[in-house]
């Protein structure tokens, strides 16, 4: 579903985005995670999109980005941004930076095409994952001496309600990315998420975490990081135990038995409403794109919400049922 078509009556927007190597190859070892991960960033500050939350796999990555509702902006800002692209600049490259701001401050035609191609690239989460995908290709085929698409498919991305339990619980799944992987026990520990970015100090990823609960009132990255962790690791330490044993009886239970665990447990399960549901947030949220995505779709009817299943997940509906197993 091509969720950058849906419109949040002039609200930022925030997404789940995800995407896999060709093949689901493991191609990502430390060195291409951490220029990943630099790439996700540097792209984000062109495009004028936060990111609240990342994890990077062997094979995939997931982002939770907020895209601002902002209808311009200012010159001097477009030049820092494209300056942000190109850090290192070759000759060529600074030479067409050059001629390009000259064309920007004579004002004119030519300088409101350019804004216009610049702004192309800006405030859409489309144009960030094609931005930050087509970079990092180029650089590890070049890299690795390899040709050919890097990429499987057009990424996948869910419309998340930008606040409260919708998105805490969004960040909180792809945050245990490495934990349902069995890399570590703690997400803390893998350095390729914003969590355990933020654990350590790191300013954008704090400024994320703080983002994310800051209707909990957590206007401090320690409190933050406190509730954060509560989410992750529930109230017991009983809830989080998942050997592979225990995770085949409690996939058993979800659905086999149509039960229920509590939901720092099966965020250690692959859960596809995160990744499948299209719209994931409160009832009402949902309901409130039903109509836009009828006409998109070209639907006889319009979608109902529907409520998640397998865990006390509060207030949390998803727009896109799933009739195949929902639990992994």
């Amino acid at each position: 579903m091509r969720t950058r078509r849906l419109k949040v009556g002039g609200r930022d927007a925030v997404y789940h985005c995800m995407t896999r190597t060709v093949n689901g190859e493991l191609l990502f070892k430390d060195r291409e995670k951490e220029v990943l991960r630099k790439m996700i960033r540097q792209v984000a500050d062109f495009c004028g999109v936060e990111v609240l939350t990342y994890c990077i796999m062997s094979n995939h990555f997931h982002v939770l980005v907020r895209v601002p509702n902002v209808d311009s902006v200012s010159d001097v800002e477009l030049k820092r941004r494209y300056k942000v692209l190109y850090p290192k600049p070759t000759k060529y490259q600074q030479a067409t930076a050059d001629e390009m701001f000259k064309l920007l401050q004579s004002g004119g035609e030519d300088a409101d095409a350019i804004r216009r191609k610049l702004l192309a690239r800006m405030g859409d989460v489309s144009e960030f994952m094609k931005g930050v995908k087509q970079r990092f290709s180029v650089w590890y085929n070049r890299s690795h001496q390899r040709y050919g698409t890097l990429w499987a498919e057009r990424f996948k991305s869910v419309l998340v309600e930008g606040a409260g339990n919708p998105l805490q619980t969004m960040a909180a799944y792809i945050d245990l990315n490495p934990v349902r992987a069995g890399l570590v026990n703690d997400p803390k520990d893998y350095r390729f998420c914003g969590y355990a970015e933020a654990v350590v100090g790191e300013v954008a990823a704090k400024r994320g975490l703080i983002r994310i609960w800051s209707d909990h009132g957590a206007k401090r990255i320690d409190s933050a990081l406190r509730v954060h962790r509560r989410l992750i690791f529930g109230q017991r330490a009983s809830d989080v135990q998942l050997s592979e044993q225990a995770r085949g009886t409690a996939l058993k239970v979800l659905e086999q038995e149509d039960g229920c665990l509590p939901k720092s447990t099966i965020l250690r399960c692959r859960v596809r409403y995160f990744t499948d549901g299209a719209i994931l947030g409160t009832a009402e949220f949902v309901r409130g794109f039903s109509g836009t995505l009828q006409a998109e779709r070209r639907l006889k009817r319009a979608p109902k919400a529907h409520a998640l299943k397998g865990a006390d997940w509060g207030d949390l509906a998803v727009i896109q049922g799933l009739r195949t197993r929902v639990f992994g």
